[in-house]
């Protein structure tokens, strides 16, 4: 669909329209980015089907290596806990949310696998040391369309990340998420130290995701290869932070009140092409990973169209 409304009425669109519902099913694999790479992210495609409505029923229904498919309907809420809990996601395993499903105080980690997918939940107000969704040395894995928040009325360690990849993740698409309301959104890579554990891997693709109110990290990115396209960053302390010999491709993403838009730290590079800066810059060193580079093949919306795009990011997808 084409929108040609002025930007200021898609702006509108973003704040103020309640969630496109985009229709999806319970068996769909990764289609765009490194997810397509390494055999292909498929989850649980082909496998059994567990609805689940308590922590207990979702720690126990998402372990192990078959292919399953876990469907999470209603609320969990840990929010008695003392710190964030967390539920480790076995292999081959697609984490859906029915309709309205939501985490509260519940973290999914990505440990040491590979081949998982986690669509359409709510996860909010994860406390630390516990992020609403951390991916770590594990391959093959596809986030798309969730919703995660907390809140920034605490201090910035009260809740740790929303969306964390480190310890050498690689062959990961992160697409069409909404990510709001929090200190530290997305982390490649945890630690300047790191480099001989993350070096080579750590392939990442960031497309149509929305940041709002965050204060950094949208994201912040070490010694990895990123592709971002087509993200909407609004309203953020900082933007794209480029670290530690990381190559990103930034091309076509829209970027509203936000200051430091790409820029580098420690001799991270970045080739920008297409990019509203709104009131920030780009001040990122030169890098060396251009279009023609990209392994997979992929689309890109136009620059003006990405705000009305990125209107249907979050836990907007229906499996009924």
């Amino acid at each position: 669909m084409k929108f040609a409304a002025p930007i200021i009425s898609l702006l509108l669109a973003v704040t103020s329209a309640s969630p496109l519902v985009k229709r999806a099913a319970v068996s769909d694999v990764a289609d765009i980015g490194y997810a397509t790479l390494n055999g292909g992210t498929t989850g649980g495609s082909g496998g059994t089907t567990t609805t689940v409505t308590t922590l207990a029923q979702l720690t126990a229904a998402v372990t192990g290596d078959a292919k399953k498919i876990v469907i999470v309907s209603g609320t969990i809420d840990a929010s008695g806990e003392d710190e964030g809990v967390a539920v480790k996601v076995g292999a081959n395993t697609s984490v859906l949310g029915a309709d309205g499903a939501t985490l509260i105080n519940v973290g999914l980690r990505v440990l040491k696998t590979t081949n998982v997918i986690i669509r359409g939940l709510t996860i909010k107000k994860v406390l630390a040391s516990t992020d609403a969704i951390a991916i770590q040395q594990s391959t093959n894995v596809w986030i798309d369309h969730n919703d995660l928040s907390s809140d920034m009325d605490h201090d910035k360690d009260y809740y740790d990340g929303l969306l964390d990849i480190t310890h050498a993740g690689d062959y990961i698409t992160i697409s069409y998420n909404s990510l709001h309301d929090h200190w530290k959104a997305s982390l490649v890579g945890h630690s300047d130290n790191n480099g001989d554990e993350d070096t080579g891997h750590l392939r990442i693709t960031y497309h149509h995701n929305h940041f709002a109110r965050v204060n950094s990290r949208t994201p912040s990115f070490r010694f990895g290869t990123g592709h971002l396209f087509n993200n909407y960053i609004e309203s953020a302390g900082d933007g794209i932070n480029t670290r530690d010999g990381a190559q990103l491709l930034v091309e076509n993403n829209v970027f509203v009140d936000t200051d430091d838009a790409l820029y580098s730290t420690d001799a991270g590079y970045a080739v920008a092409t297409g990019n509203d800066w709104g009131v920030g810059e780009n001040t990122a060193l030169e890098g060396t990973f251009t279009a023609d580079q990209v392994p997979y093949d992929y689309t890109l919306d136009a620059t003006n169209s990405v705000i009305a795009k990125v209107a249907s990011a979050g836990a907007s997808i229906s499996f009924a």
